[in-house]
């Protein structure tokens, strides 16, 4: 490819013009793709880190600077590390899965409990809200970690102790009643 072109490319990058995209399409996706099919080994899911990468790219256009590295490296290293998080995150799902899977906690014999007696939206306000609002768009509204991350602009960590800490002071609300109706159901 002409340094010309790669020029033009950055000129359109940086002036947000949406024909940037369409020539770094044209003149890199197949070499592009094959960074992502390299790393994931997977064809759908390397078509997957190529729009991924070509999204990230275009969002961060505006960070480029032709003096630290030419185009292709940077469309490169967008790319792989694209491919290596899809990579981390289809790893970490399937762990999930997996753990899910094994766990003893749906085994505790409790099947009688009805949520609506044990009226969970009114005790859930009962913590802090910090917390609850960590706990609801884990379990209501079924956001990974990573999601409830992005969605409530909180970092990943915090999100994991907000988890924690709302767990343990809803342990402290719930313990005696769910011990309660665990016995209630063993004697009945």
């Amino acid at each position: 490819m002409s340094t010309l072109l790669e020029n033009h490319i950055v000129e359109l990058l940086q002036e947000r013009n949406e024909k940037a995209i369409s020539l770094l399409y044209e003149n890199y996706s197949d070499t592009l793709y094959g960074v992502a099919f390299k790393v994931v080994k997977n064809e759908a899911l390397a078509q997957d880190v190529l729009q991924e990468s070509f999204v990230k790219i275009w969002k961060k256009a505006d960070t480029y600077d032709p003096t630290k590295a030419k185009l292709f490296t940077w469309l490169f290293r967008i790319t792989r590390n694209t491919a290596i998080d899809k990579l981390r995150s289809g790893k970490k799902k399937i762990e999930k899965e997996i753990q899910i899977d094994v766990s003893d906690v749906y085994k505790l014999g409790i099947d009688g409990i009805n949520p609506d007696s044990i009226d969970m939206q009114e005790n859930l306000e009962k913590i802090e809200d910090k917390y609850r609002i960590v706990l609801e768009a884990l379990f209501f509204e079924g956001m990974t970690q990573q999601e409830a991350s992005d969605e409530l602009d909180i970092p990943l960590g915090t999100i994991k102790s907000r988890l924690k800490i709302g767990l343990r002071e809803l342990r402290k609300i719930y313990v005696e009643p769910i011990i309660l109706l665990i016995l209630l159901n063993l004697i009945s």
